[in-house]
């Protein structure tokens, strides 16, 4: 129900200054003309939003979809060497990778 309530809340305070600002570039003001086309992009990203949300695509992600998975065994070994690189540069402490085999 937040949820709802806060689609609504955001597209009331969209509408709202899309209006505003539709009657102060009709006035004269040519710099709300920028806003005209603003506030209806910030009503759609809010219902984008509210349907991700409400729908859970995000959350049902695959733990590994991100995860790159090489079978080149030279790009592996160069990429070993640039992380060892890298925490010799920083100082860091070596960390094992972990390998899934």
């Amino acid at each position: 129900m937040r949820l709802h309530l806060t689609l609504l809340a955001g597209l009331t305070i969209c509408v709202g200054a899309f209006v505003i600002e539709v009657l102060r570039a009709l006035g004269g003001n040519t710099l709300s003309w920028a806003y005209v086309f603003e506030w209806p992009a910030f009503a759609g990203f809010s219902l984008y939003m509210w349907w991700t949300l409400l729908t859970g695509r995000e959350r049902n992600r695959p733990a590994s979809a991100g995860a790159v998975i090489s079978e080149d065994k030279e790009f592996d070994e160069k990429l070993e060497a640039w992380n060892r690189y890298l925490r010799e540069m920083g100082g860091a402490e070596p960390v094992e990778p972990d390998r899934a085999t």
